[in-house]
């Protein structure tokens, strides 16, 4: 009886410290995440900061309206690849800890299901004769969910391919688009 009760007691602990230790490796995640978010930030206001001033500057020197035009048309044209910048660079970081956090969210899944089954394992050793249909119908109901969840995993990451492409496209159009316009602007005030 001290056997299992010590066997258990060990159970619990390794659980214990197995979850605690996944709270910190999420937490971990978290606060480099927003490290990274936060810098990315801070970068993006000092250019946006120095751009300002030079923009102010070269504006300053404008002798006549032709020279204002093509000097909006010059300016917005890095502004807007700068911003698609920013938000690709958010969409990074982003994606990359979604990916970290459904890392450790798999382990636990897996680790989930090693536990299951050996509780299986022990639960049928010990079972009456005549509990094999239901052993099996239990074995079934959980690959039957394991399936499932990898389906599920595997949509999801399409998914996921799926609107990375997707956003690349649309900046890539969007960058495209203000050059296109800008050109023939500055073509004209010419």
């Amino acid at each position: 009886m001290n056997a299992t009760i010590n066997a258990t007691t060990e159970q619990f602990a390794s659980a214990n410290k197995a979850s605690v230790e996944t709270l910190l490796t999420i937490a971990n995640t978290a606060f480099a995440s927003a490290e990274r978010l936060a810098a990315l930030n801070l970068n993006t206001a000092r250019a946006i900061l120095e751009d300002s001033v030079a923009s102010a500057k070269a504006l300053l020197g404008v002798k006549d309206v032709q020279q204002l035009i093509a000097m909006q048309t010059t300016l917005a044209q890095p502004a807007v690849e700068k911003a698609v910048a920013y938000s690709r660079s958010v969409y990074e970081i982003a994606t990359q800890t979604q990916e970290e956090l459904s890392k450790v969210v798999e382990g636990q899944f897996s680790e989930i299901n090693k536990n299951v089954s050996s509780a299986l394992d022990k639960a049928v050793k010990n079972a009456p004769a005549g509990s094999d249909v239901a052993v099996a119908a239990v074995k079934s109901a959980i690959a039957a969910a394991n399936s499932a969840y990898d389906s599920m995993t595997k949509a999801a990451k399409q998914v996921a391919e799926i609107a990375e492409a997707n956003v690349a496209a649309a900046t890539t159009a969007t960058v495209k688009a203000v050059g296109s316009n800008a050109a023939p602007k500055a073509k004209k005030a010419a």
